[in-house]
């Protein structure tokens, strides 16, 4: 929940989605079997019966990027007129100021660069500056169909920027959505 999953960001846009985050007293209540410690490795590597937009997604990533700081998503930081000078601002909102220790978002940090180092990010070791990144794959349905998911952010040493990609029935992560994000 620290990362905003399960409830709206506050975006400036109309119809944001809130997602799902499940717990065990929704498991309780809601269902014919309690919640398991099984159920728990699920939700740490996103499986079972979660919901996340590509929105949540991508804040949760900026706020790895930059150190544990969950801003509210915004699609603006100022207006300008034609001379360059600025008219209004929209100051940054934090939602949450530290999601989790230092030692926890750097060990986050160095994994999701070793995902771009030696994982299933390789491609993106050609790029020009260095990039850390995750590949994802979410099941859906009753067939076996999966979404191909990518999230990344770049420079790696000083983020400027994050990525998220979904591809609806893409198949895995990185057959679809990391070449998008790349």
């Amino acid at each position: 929940q620290g990362f905003g999953w399960g409830s709206r960001l506050g975006v400036d846009l109309p119809g944001e989605a809130a997602g799902f985050l499940p717990t065990k007293n929704w498991r309780d209540n809601d269902r014919p079997t309690p919640w398991r410690l099984g159920d728990t490795y699920h939700l740490s590597i996103g499986q079972g019966d979660i919901e996340v937009t590509p929105l949540q997604v991508a804040s949760a990533f900026s706020a790895i990027a930059n150190n544990g700081t969950l801003y509210q998503p915004q699609l603006a930081v100022s207006v300008n007129r034609p001379d360059g000078s600025i008219l209004r601002t929209f100051p940054k909102k934090v939602i949450v100021e530290k999601i989790a220790s230092t030692s926890t978002i750097r060990a986050v940090q160095q994994g999701l660069r070793e995902g771009v180092l030696s994982g299933s990010s390789r491609s993106l070791q050609s790029l020009p500056v260095a990039a850390a990144g995750k590949t994802g794959t979410a099941q859906f349905g009753r067939d076996g169909k999966t979404h191909s998911w990518y999230s990344a952010y770049a420079p790696y040493d000083d983020p400027e920027i994050v990525v998220t990609v979904i591809v609806e029935a893409g198949g895995e992560g990185n057959a679809a959505a990391l070449p998008i994000a790349k």
